[in-house]
């Protein structure tokens, strides 16, 4: 089978087991990140992929070949690392060629190589300067452009956005996109950036403590979460969560707490009943609150929030609000235009087409 598998592969340090038995399936020529909070173990699972951490238990299979105790460079893989590791010394096709020429590569090969990888990456005007004198964007093209050279099956990024700023990272994930479409190759890139694997990923895999919790499309995972981590770490700002209890009967269920008595969509009439929940935690997404009915939503879906406004937060066209419903914090994303004055307590409108429940004891999503 092509792509990377993982096949109940374990880790563990001493008696404390950091990876579960853990099941994964990488297709060739996808882009799949892992995401998750730092500590959740998606950068030791790259680096077992790697064979740059051993694994405990289980099995590693890339293009079919089983890898599983092969060191790094039987593996027909490349890897850039959070920090550049650049030769200070050398120039820019210094760095991208070393691995190529420690390998006894012809030098026409090597030269064919760093001109076309130079090329993809707009580097061939810095070919011959030194680290030094390179932006952080620059630097980090290097550090792909050496692994791009080496031509391998499968790349792994290992949080390499992590060290430039918030404009240069949007460039350069515009930039991932762009060099997976030419490379066409399996890509599995770790981050701890929901932003990142909205924008870059074909999968997303979100971890937490070891295990995996949903692997899906941003679309999937975005609008049908798994349970309360993945629907609170996927979206920015995160969504606001209320305890709630479900009232009413047959087709007329309402999901009521401190603060808010809301319509169940039909949708989750079914899916409530199905459950027998009355005891549920509410998901409600910044970014569908309003202050009218808009985007072409029926009037009818919109329901009134009573929001106790703290801090209003300019962004553009948009206001952040950090209020409260009842007694529970909640933040919610208003587009008002540029010009409007800064948003104060008071009947704001939620599209209850768009409420999540989850079970309160277990977390998971109540569909």
């Amino acid at each position: 089978m092509s792509g990377v598998q993982l096949r109940q592969v374990t880790k563990s340090y001493g008696t404390t087991q950091v990876i579960p038995p853990l099941d994964l399936d990488f297709a060739e020529g996808e882009f799949v990140v892992i995401v998750g909070p730092s500590g959740c173990g998606k950068s030791t699972t790259l680096r077992m992929i790697a064979g740059l951490e051993p694994v405990t238990s289980g099995e590693i299979a890339i293009a079919g070949k089983d890898v599983t105790w092969a060191v790094p460079k039987e593996r027909d893989i490349a890897m850039v690392f959070q920090s550049y590791a650049l030769y200070p010394h050398m120039d820019v096709a210094g760095n991208m060629s070393f691995a190529l020429r420690l390998a006894g590569r012809p030098r026409d090969e090597v030269a064919e190589r760093v001109r076309v990888a130079a090329d993809m990456l707009e580097l061939t005007p810095y070919l011959e300067r030194k680290p030094k004198d390179l932006s952080g964007g620059q630097r980090q093209r290097v550090a792909m452009g050496r692994a791009i050279v080496r031509d391998a099956y499968c790349f792994l990024f290992d949080e390499p956005l992590s060290n430039l700023d918030a404009k240069l990272r949007s460039t350069m994930r515009t930039e991932l996109a762009i060099l997976h479409k030419k490379l066409d190759r399996t890509m599995v890139y770790v981050t701890h950036d929901q932003i990142e694997a909205m924008t870059m990923a074909d999968r997303i895999v979100i971890m937490e403590a070891g295990r995996v919790q949903q692997v899906g499309s941003p679309r999937e995972v975005y609008n049908t979460p798994r349970n309360t981590f993945v629907a609170g770490f996927m979206g920015s700002p995160s969504m606001n969560f209320l305890t709630a209890r479900v009232t009413g009967e047959g087709a007329a269920l309402r999901v009521a707490g401190e603060g808010f008595d809301l319509p169940l969509p039909a949708r989750l009439n079914d899916a409530v009943q199905r459950h027998g929940a009355h005891e549920v935690t509410l998901g409600l997404r910044p970014e569908h609150f309003s202050i009218r009915g808009s985007g072409g939503t029926e009037a009818s879906e919109f329901a009134p929030v009573d929001l106790s406004v703290t801090v209003a937060e300019y962004i553009g066209s948009s206001q952040f609000l950090a209020a409260a419903i009842g007694g529970e914090p909640v933040t919610a994303s208003i587009e008002v235009g540029p010009d409007a004055a800064p948003l104060t307590s008071g009947a704001y409108l939620f599209d209850t087409s768009r409420i999540y429940l989850f079970d309160r004891e277990t977390g998971d999503a109540i569909v």
